[in-house]
Formats: C-alpha cells, sequence, structure tokens
C-alpha cells in the first residue's frame, strides 16, 4: 500500500513562504503537487520527474514555487515564496506510477496540467494565505 504523507502546510501572511515536504513509503518517477480551494476546480500545481526534471509549473505560481525531490529520503517538496492569497487552499502530494502516465501518452507532464484523479493522493495539507 502505497503512503503519502504531506506536511509544511499552515498559515502565512501574503509575502510570507511556506516548504511543503511530502515522506513517501516508495519513490515514484513521476511525482507532484495539485491543490483546491473552495468552490474552485483543483489544479496542478507542480511535478517532477526521476533525476530531478521538474518538468512542469502552473503559470500562477512560476517563478514564485519551486519543486524538488531527494529520492534518498524518499521525500518531495515544495518551496512556495511570495505567497498570495489565491495560493490558499488543500495542497495534495501526487504519484504517478508507469501505468497512468501510459494512459497520457508516457508523460508526466499532462496528468498534473489537464488534471487527472489517478495515481496515489495524500491526504492533503492546508495552507492559508490571508492578506
Amino acid at each position: 500500500q502505497v503512503q503519502l504523507v504531506e506536511s509544511g502546510g499552515g498559515s502565512v501572511q501574503a509575502g510570507g513562504s511556506l516548504r511543503l515536504s511530502c515522506e513517501a513509503s516508495e519513490i515514484f518517477n513521476c511525482m507532484g503537487w495539485f491543490r483546491q480551494a473552495p468552490g474552485k476546480e483543483r489544479e496542478g500545481v507542480a511535478a517532477i520527474y526521476t533525476g530531478g526534471v521538474r518538468i512542469y509549473y502552473a503559470n500562477s505560481v512560476k517563478g514564485r514555487f519551486t519543486i524538488s525531490r531527494d529520492n534518498a529520503k524518499n521525500t518531495l517538496y515544495l518551496q512556495m515564496n511570495s505567497l498570495k492569497p489565491e495560493d490558499s487552499g488543500m495542497y495534495y502530494c501526487v504519484a504517478i506510477g508507469e501505468s497512468v502516465m501510459q494512459e497520457y501518452g508516457g508523460s508526466c507532464y499532462n496528468p498534473f496540467r489537464g488534471g487527472t484523479d489517478s495515481g496515489y493522493w495524500g491526504q492533503g495539507t492546508q495552507v492559508t494565505v490571508s492578506s
């Protein structure tokens, strides 16, 4: 059973920073983050492929968020700087297995850009940014 456990969420003022972590029971080549705010659609935030290639960032976070991974620790990170109130929401760590990647044309990018319900999901960590 794959387990993904997020941590690092919290409440900050606009302009502040948070670092999310996701500890995985096993590491996957394709991993990333989704977020969802109340009343809004779920959004793929960032994805990273094995070797540290940063595959995808949502336009809304480019230049402010950085995704990284430490395979030795089975841990995924999301460094979030210059936070805005619109960044508030539940952040989910997601691992995409090879079979799901094949459903998306062998791409790690597509599930996060277009959205997916597949893969393995953590329980989420709440981020609240106040103005």
